[in-house]
């Protein structure tokens, strides 16, 4: 058997067997992805009784004890195993730029495409290696034929440069974008999948949203909203800046047209790097962005990578990420993930003046924990708070604004009291 051959089908059959570990034992994927792992990293250790030992993991981080880094959503640290590896690819690159070593790097994109397919549950096939979310999303806007009497669905919540893309293009290419707003409370997915078939029309040919808002973290039904798609005849963009390396994101059952991510985010990979997922059943509408050398080699790699000189020792390290994050498993990530932010919303509740933007109900949301802190200008409270060691992201303006809290799992309990212990010390004393 081929690796082409290996088949979504055969994906879904795999993971039902035996997960990743089996998939990433067939022999195309062996084939793709090399027989050995990176030696530079290791499998996360854990204690006798199964657990990950959490701390271990902490410790594969370069983060000091003092510091509380609890902003992964919008960038987040690498292990030292991801800074090891781009150091020493680069460092041999331009030590021996010799054409044996650089057909070596050239094959490291097939080894990671397929780590990203086993831990979307896609097939390689379906896998673009691109530099980040927003130029795989944007890929998808210049990519597909839209013009005048076409329209585009967006979410209001989407993040600002994913809606900026599509409107500024509709100038250009002349079809419409229509909003579904965002409500605050989160009312449940049952309001979004009611909201947004009743924003459907006839002409509606792409339905654009983020799986997990960047502002207070509400999590869409992005499952039923594909599927909702799709019995119309509309293509799917889900934007999962916010869910890729934090949820348990399984392609197979969600069904998108496309799917997007950036490793710098929850994934803790090497900055520009990303993913870009394209279903088999819509790539005869994709059209590429980009025209250039040094493609994959796969058909849509061959037809949409060609972006050039890559920054190869980048993408080696994102596959040995991804492997990493697999060896813990991706979905101890999210639940270790969810509860630190369940910690975070309980705590911050019960300080006076404090309004919690983001759902109380952990089943509309996960790490992303959005509040205003008593009125406080949020821009003086990140400061004081860096100046205390706890990193967090302001959010200015009129549409909730405050401080956005994102822990992942390399942060503690710990993490979670210095971060409320602060907002406390600020409402009571000021900042």
């Amino acid at each position: 058997m081929s690796p082409s051959s290996l088949d979504r089908r055969q994906f879904a059959r795999l993971f039902a067997l035996g997960g990743s570990a089996a998939l990433l034992g067939h022999p195309a994927l062996q084939e793709l992805a090399g027989a050995t792992s990176d030696p530079r990293f290791r499998r996360a250790t854990t204690p006798s009784g199964g657990a990950v030992d959490w701390e271990a993991v902490r410790a594969e981080f370069l983060l000091p004890a003092e510091l509380s880094v609890l902003n992964a959503a919008n960038l987040c640290p690498s292990p030292r195993a991801v800074l090891r590896s781009v150091y020493e690819d680069t460092e041999r690159l331009d030590r021996e730029p010799v054409p044996s070593f650089r057909s070596e790097m050239h094959e490291v994109k097939e080894r990671t495409r397929a780590l990203l397919a086993a831990h979307l549950r896609a097939s390689p096939e379906e896998i673009l290696i691109t530099r980040n979310t927003s130029e795989a999303n944007n890929w998808v806007s210049g990519g597909l034929d839209l013009g005048p009497g076409d329209e585009v669905l967006i979410h209001s919540d989407n993040h600002p440069s994913s809606n900026l893309a599509w409107k500024e293009k509709a100038k250009r290419f002349g079809y419409t974008v229509t909003e579904v707003p965002q409500v605050n409370p989160y009312p449940g997915p049952e309001h979004y999948l009611d909201a947004f078939s009743r924003a459907m029309t006839p002409r509606t040919r792409v339905l654009a949203f983020t799986h997990l808002t960047s502002t207070v973290g509400d999590l869409l039904p992005a499952a039923e909203l594909c599927a909702m798609a799709a019995e119309r005849g509309i293509i799917t963009l889900v934007d999962g800046a916010q869910s890729f390396g934090l949820l348990d994101v399984d392609l197979s059952v969600m069904q998108p047209d496309f799917f997007t991510g950036s490793a710098h985010k929850w994934p803790c990979g090497p900055r520009e790097t990303g993913v870009l997922f394209v279903n088999r059943r819509v790539q005869d509408r994709f059209w590429p962005s980009l025209y250039s050398a040094y493609t994959g080699r796969t058909p849509l790699a061959r037809t949409h990578e060609g972006m050039g000189q890559r920054d190869e020792p980048a993408i080696r390290a994102f596959g040995n990420q991804i492997e990493w994050l697999g060896s813990i498993g991706q979905a101890t990530i999210e639940a270790r993930s969810r509860e630190l932010a369940t910690a975070l919303v309980e705590e911050l509740s019960g300080v006076d003046g404090v309004r919690i933007w983001t759902s109380a109900d952990a089943s509309r949301r996960a790490a992303v924990v959005s509040l205003d802190p008593a009125g406080l200008e949020p821009a003086k409270v990140i400061a004081a708070l860096e100046s205390d060691g706890i990193v967090a992201a302001a959010r200015g303006g009129s549409d909730r604004p405050g401080i956005r809290f994102s822990p992942h799992f390399y942060n503690s309990h710990g993490d979670v009291e210095r971060g409320v212990a602060a907002i406390q010390r600020y409402v009571r004393s000021g900042v």
